[in-house]
């Protein structure tokens, strides 16, 4: 059963895959009004959701399938009330496809590990692959290539997303820098920056961690950032990490030490005047928009690729 848990687990080649049928579902989506007659998609939310929830409720119904919500909040799962094997043996029998947005990344490898239809991560506190997949569909189509890019990120290190651009721009080809403050709450775990760099020395990528943010950016083709308030971090730590995470705001000094075509990506929500200032997030080099926006074209092609597999695997 192939699943989406992390970007380590798929290789380059599928990962050029989905990216490659994503351009042609947002170039062409008639041709795919038909991909998912009589699918249904299970969407199992712990975490606040808006772009997931709509892209992927979106693109189920435009390729004529069918999206359930299911809150945890309202649940027996989320009361403590059935366990995550149980439940991913019963939903198993009613739908085809089932994508979870939680807080602890083992909750979904174990909902991975006894179901028999294909998991989507939608988001851990590990990791974030759907949205980098989205990401690196952005870059492609701005950039025209990933293989020998650089992307700088700047701010939080120790972040779903942070983990996973690190392992799909090691994978593909796109060196990466990451900026962020010193300290084991604010750098990328040691064990996802061994495997990038692993991926890195595969694809001819490099990866760099450094606590300046000039060095980061200099000469970058992209430059990313994110909250500094993650979901899960309590709203009374907002000025400690102001305090820590101001000097990796990206502003337009930074912006002006990147390529002189970067484009600035944030993967939302964003708050002007913290991780960037809003003349950056709302200048023509920002394509945060279209980043969103191909969220759908990408979810769509996750979907597809791994019935696909379902498919394959029943004949």
């Amino acid at each position: 059963m192939l699943h989406l848990i992390s970007l380590k687990d798929w290789p380059a080649k599928l990962i050029a895959e989905v990216l490659t049928l994503a351009d042609a579902i947002k170039q062409h989506p008639p041709r795919y009004a038909r991909a998912m007659t009589g699918r249904t998609l299970l969407m199992i939310f712990e975490k606040p959701s808006l772009r997931t929830r709509i892209s992927f409720e979106t693109g189920a119904t435009q390729m004529g399938g069918h999206a359930i919500y299911y809150d945890m909040g309202t649940s027996p799962l989320g009361a403590g009330k059935e366990n995550v094997a149980d439940t991913a043996r019963v939903i198993s029998r009613y739908v085809d496809l089932v994508m979870a947005r939680l807080f602890e990344h083992a909750q979904l490898v174990e909902l991975a590990r006894c179901a028999n239809v294909p998991v989507i991560n939608a988001l851990t506190n590990f990791s974030h692959p759907t949205q980098v997949l989205a990401d690196l569909m952005t870059i492609r189509e701005k950039k025209g290539r990933l293989a020998g890019l650089k992307l700088a990120y700047l701010g939080d290190g120790n972040n779903n997303v942070t983990h996973s651009l690190l392992l799909g721009c090691a994978k593909m080809g796109v060196s990466i820098r990451v900026a962020c403050p010193a300290g084991r709450g604010y750098s990328p775990l040691p064990a996802v920056v061994r495997d990038a760099e692993a991926f890195a020395r595969q694809s001819g990528a490099q990866v760099w961690i450094t606590h300046r943010p000039a060095e980061a950016a200099r000469g970058a083709d992209v430059v990313y950032t994110d909250s500094w308030m993650s979901y899960h971090i309590a709203p009374a730590k907002l000025r400690e990490r102001t305090r820590r995470f101001q000097p990796y705001q990206v502003n337009t000094a930074l912006m002006k030490c990147a390529a002189p075509d970067a484009i600035f990506m944030n993967c939302l929500p964003a708050l002007r005047g913290y991780e960037q200032t809003a003349a950056v997030l709302d200048s023509p080099q920002s394509v945060v928009f279209d980043q969103a926006e191909n969220r759908l074209h990408v979810h769509k092609a996750i979907m597809l690729r791994l019935l696909k597999e379902t498919i394959r695997g029943k004949k």
